[in-house]
């Protein structure tokens, strides 16, 4: 299949003002200017707009939490046990869910979904296409094990007089649950080289496992300039691939965020200041953690801001500062090398999953419509 007489932008080259795509089983064949050497009635003629890689939402929830928000429609938190890394996100997605539709319609191809923030450590969040007909067919593949600090574990569970109720002890659980894991893969190790006894199987130490090994990235809900400071220290002591989420005080400490080579997925953006946590919640956030040298990515957090308002998000952004290609990389593909999927999305490239949508005018621009979203090769939303 061709797209043609397209302004291709593969965001991390150069646009062609005039080219087109091939598309072979799912992937990318090839990016060329001019026209195709023969075209068929099944190819797709761009009429001049701008083709572009699809976006990607970096951090949500979507099929965690159902549209319309009624409690059978939520598996988002297991507020049962404050630490559950064993809870694996693939099995709590609503891949039905109606804001699916809501994502592919806007654009959006790719997400990162899963647990909630009520837990110190909350399970497994994974990165997925927003488009197939059940969760393993969407599956991209594990993203990261989810951690929280702040005011959502100590709001849980200081109400049922349990701990965590301080910033210390979801600290504290936290590095008991790694401590503890980190000496059951050793033990694990020690058994198998001297044929003795296996340690007693713990589900929990094993899916913390992969996450030392850095096989998985250590995602941590943080507001407060001291909570992210705290995802910082536990991850140095445990070799932790850190990735912040929220950050929402990062501008105040982004110089030593930089100096570390972090990153952050930055959102919710339309948002109010509605819990003590946000009080210097501000829209340059984005931009003074990137011109400080904070690779930065722009999520919605479906939904408390709705998938179908990531380009919007992202053009707050550029309001307030953020210059507007880098606006575009935050959720395309800067979005996919924080999450870790850049070898299969996030940009047109050659050998990449064929992930491309179409937008009326500027993806920014809140009165441009998305004209056609594809993901792997197929057409899965077309108003044209």
């Amino acid at each position: 299949m061709y797209i043609y007489n397209a302004r291709i932008d593969p965001v991390t080259s150069p646009v062609i003002a005039n080219g087109y795509i091939r598309i072979e089983n799912g992937v990318i064949a090839e990016l060329s200017e001019g026209t195709p050497p023969h075209i068929s009635p099944d190819d797709i003629d761009a009429d001049k707009h701008t083709v572009m890689p699809g976006l990607i939402d970096s951090h949500s929830h979507i099929g965690f939490i159902g549209d319309g928000g009624s409690v059978e429609a939520e598996d988002v938190n297991e507020a049962s046990d404050p630490v559950t890394p064993q809870l694996r996100a693939i099995d709590g997605l609503n891949f039905m869910d109606n804001c699916f539709a809501d994502a592919v319609k806007c654009g959006v191809t790719s997400a990162v979904t899963g647990v909630g923030s009520t837990n110190p450590i909350g399970g497994s969040l994974i990165a997925i296409k927003t488009a197939g007909r059940c969760a393993d067919e969407m599956l991209i593949r594990p993203a990261a094990i989810k951690f929280a600090l702040g005011e959502n574990p100590k709001g849980c569970y200081s109400d049922r007089d349990e701990t965590p109720m301080t910033r210390m002890a979801t600290a504290a659980l936290i590095r008991e649950a790694l401590f503890t894991a980190r000496r059951y893969e050793s033990d694990l190790r020690a058994a198998a080289e001297d044929d003795a006894d296996m340690p007693d199987f713990d589900m929990k130490s094993e899916a913390l496992i992969p996450l030392l090994r850095r096989e998985v990235k250590a995602h941590f809900h943080c507001h407060r300039a001291d909570d992210i400071m705290t995802a910082v220290r536990i991850s140095e002591e445990f070799g932790l691939d850190l990735v912040l989420v929220h950050c929402t005080e990062g501008h105040l400490i982004s110089d030593l965020l930089a100096e570390k080579h972090l990153c952050a997925n930055i959102g919710p953006i339309i948002c109010d200041r509605g819990k003590p946590e946000l009080a210097h919640a501000t829209l340059k956030n984005a931009a003074l953690l990137h011109e400080s040298g904070v690779m930065i990515s722009i999520c919605t957090d479906h939904p408390e801001v709705p998938v179908d308002y990531l380009p919007a998000s992202a053009a707050f952004c550029v309001k307030a500062g953020l210059p507007r290609d880098e606006a575009v990389r935050a959720i395309t593909i800067n979005a996919a090398r924080i999450t870790g999927i850049d070898d299969l999305t996030g940009s047109l490239e050659v050998g990449k999953d064929a992930d491309i949508i179409m937008p009326s005018g500027d993806i920014l621009d809140i009165m441009s419509e998305n004209l056609l979203t594809m993901i792997n090769g197929r057409i899965v939303y077309r108003n044209r």
